[in-house]
């Protein structure tokens, strides 16, 4: 009787339920393993960033101007994407996106010189603009398609991808083992998952049409205020994300003095923070108030890189990346979704606009660190980002989310 009793509290559980809705559907489980495909090859390649750096001699805003590759790819692939999807549908996108993505991140780090660095990293950013949009819009199909809500569990799959690939990074330095040999197993387990993911994409319906009739090719529209406030709080988001990703481990590991398994952890702290309330964010967002939320994650994520930056050791910085995570985490499902709810703009069209710009915000972001690190040093850098969070947070006081 109490296992009856227990068993029925937990499905009025709505964590435990939304988890549940997710986990055992398989349409949404194979969408959900597209956002870790993508998370994980990111994973590999920014654990490695500071070996290539070292290996290439490159300055801190060498780097910073290698890493503006890969938005220069994304800008040119977004105009391209909805044109793309409306003629290969959403699952071939995901898929050849994510094989595009699995060949070109094998150039970064067996790059031998600062010109092939940069055409790889532009690949990876072609490949990224596509994958980015294809797989959010194939979520929400199948949110409409079955009326279930799974996109932050989406995004969650998406941390943790990030996640696994950090941990794996940490051992792979750990025991010496060479990069090259990490990214090439790497960039092969996801060529063979996405393969095998490809029947049960092709199976979630493709919005060919929106309900208004709109083609799902229409990529971009002019944004109206409430859309504008809404790409500027994702800039900002995205510009911590991107922190994380990009600069984690070389604040570590050249400003904090930690050693190469430390410095790759945190990528890790950050990604399970995010990871943990992004599974938790289908349940938590109607609670507390997708506006509420923003206010509040803002504040925290500019929290954890105040926390990294003055209080300037290995053990507090891995702490404040955590707390970056945590107020980066939802945003993303919440202005994805209020994106194709702005009245006057069809939702592909605000689709696309809010995912192309905040985008560029999470690989700009880095690069834009790197010069104001190489003038004024890497604090400075993160600190920049800290306050654009703080601006954010501002923003989502007056924003409108439908």
């Amino acid at each position: 009787m109490n296992t009856i009793v227990s068993v029925d509290k937990q499905h009025r559980n709505p964590f435990v339920r939304n988890l549940r809705t997710f986990f055992l559907n398989r349409h949404a489980l194979a969408v959900g393993l597209v956002f870790a495909s993508d998370s994980a090859l990111f994973g590999s390649w920014v654990a490695h960033i500071p070996y290539v750096k070292q290996k290439l001699n490159l300055s801190e805003a060498e780097l910073g101007l290698m890493l503006f590759a890969m938005p220069l790819g994304l800008l040119i692939m977004n105009p391209l994407s909805g044109w793309v999807i409306s003629k290969l549908g959403e699952a071939k996108a995901c898929f050849w996106s994510a094989i595009g993505l699995a060949l070109s991140v094998l150039i970064p780090v067996h790059a031998p010189n600062p010109t092939l660095l940069a055409i790889g990293l532009f690949l990876m950013g072609l490949n990224a603009a596509l994958i980015n949009v294809a797989m959010n819009t194939s979520a929400t199909n199948l949110e409409r398609s079955q009326s279930i809500v799974i996109m932050s569990s989406c995004h969650g799959m998406w941390s943790l991808g990030g996640l696994l690939s950090s941990g794996i990074a940490g051992a792979i330095i750990a025991m010496h083992i060479s990069p090259s040999i990490h990214v090439m197993v790497m960039s092969a387990l996801i060529l063979l998952l996405t393969f095998g993911l490809q029947p049960l994409l092709a199976q979630i319906p493709s919005s060919s049409r929106t309900e208004t009739g709109e083609k799902a090719g229409s990529s971009f529209v002019k944004p109206n205020l409430d859309l504008l406030l809404m790409i500027l709080i994702g800039l900002a988001l995205a510009m911590g994300e991107g922190a994380a990703f990009d600069w984690s481990a070389v604040y570590l590991r050249e400003t904090l003095g930690a050693t190469s398994q430390i410095a790759a952890l945190g990528f890790g702290c950050f990604s399970l923070m995010m990871t943990s309330f992004r599974f938790l964010g289908d349940a938590i967002i109607p609670k507390i108030g997708p506006k509420r939320w923003l206010q509040i994650g803002g504040v925290l994520a500019a929290v954890g890189l105040f926390v990294a930056i003055a209080l300037p050791f290995p053990s507090t910085a891995l702490l404040g990346f955590a707390i970056l995570g945590a107020g980066c985490s939802l945003g993303a499902p919440i202005l994805y979704a209020a994106s194709m709810r702005v009245p006057g703009i069809p939702p592909a069209a605000g689709l696309a606009t809010f995912a192309t710009f905040s985008f560029i915000g999470f690989l700009a972001g880095p690069p834009t660190i790197g010069f104001v690190a190489e003038g004024f040093g890497l604090y400075y850098g993160l600190g920049f980002v800290a306050v654009m969070l703080l601006i954010s947070a501002g923003l989502s006081r007056i924003v409108n989310l439908f």
